[in-house]
């Protein structure tokens, strides 16, 4: 159904605790809190005015926030992200992005690892199998939306790569260099890209 007062209609994007109105011109709708005489916004989504019934005493317009597909952070070029590899092939290790900075994801977002962007020296010379396993945690950088809906990302700085993985005999491995890790229970070293830690 389509609203009379069309012009009150705004797609503004709005996140938590942003102020959205004033409760002396607007009612609260669904995803709008108010608190004192300020309105704010409760989930991420678009900020929508509705206008009041004709037969509705309160003449106040209702705002509220339509609740956007993504409630939680999306990955944007630059933006860090911690992921989970999925599957590693020649070529490219894809993985699934669990957290964008310090916040975790709420939908799934697929991420690919190419090849040329998993480190910044000796590209060619690259083994995938040698930076990364399946199950193991890399922190690395989005470059951009990709192809098929998987974005591309980066593991190519010294802060980037692999931060968690697992040895053969399921025990939390340590990084013991740029390019190995151990486990602590039997020795063992398998190689990794691994992400350096601290400054």
């Amino acid at each position: 159904l389509k609203s009379e007062n069309f012009e009150t209609m705004t797609t503004e994007l709005v996140t938590p605790g942003d102020v959205i109105g004033k409760a002396t011109e607007f009612k609260a709708g669904k995803g709008a809190y108010v608190n004192d005489t300020t309105i704010y916004a409760s989930l991420t989504g678009t900020r929508r005015i509705v206008s009041p019934l004709p037969e509705s005493l309160d003449k106040r317009a209702t705002v509220e926030v339509t609740g956007h597909k993504a409630h939680g952070p999306i990955p944007e070029p630059g933006s860090v992200v911690i992921a989970r590899v999925t599957k590693v092939m020649a070529r490219m290790a894809a993985v699934d992005i669990l957290c964008v900075g310090p916040k975790a994801v709420r939908e799934n977002f697929a991420g690919v690892i190419r090849q040329q962007d998993v480190r910044a020296t000796e590209i060619d010379k690259v083994d995938l199998h040698q930076s990364f396993h399946a199950g193991d945690i890399v922190r690395a950088m989005v470059l951009s939306l990709g192809d098929a809906r998987a974005y591309y990302l980066s593991t190519a700085k010294n802060e980037l790569g692999v931060v968690s993985a697992e040895s053969a005999a399921g025990e939390t491995m340590v990084p013991i260099s740029w390019t190995e890790m151990q486990c602590p229970l039997s020795g063992q070293t398998e190689k990794r890209k691994v992400a350096k830690v601290g400054s």
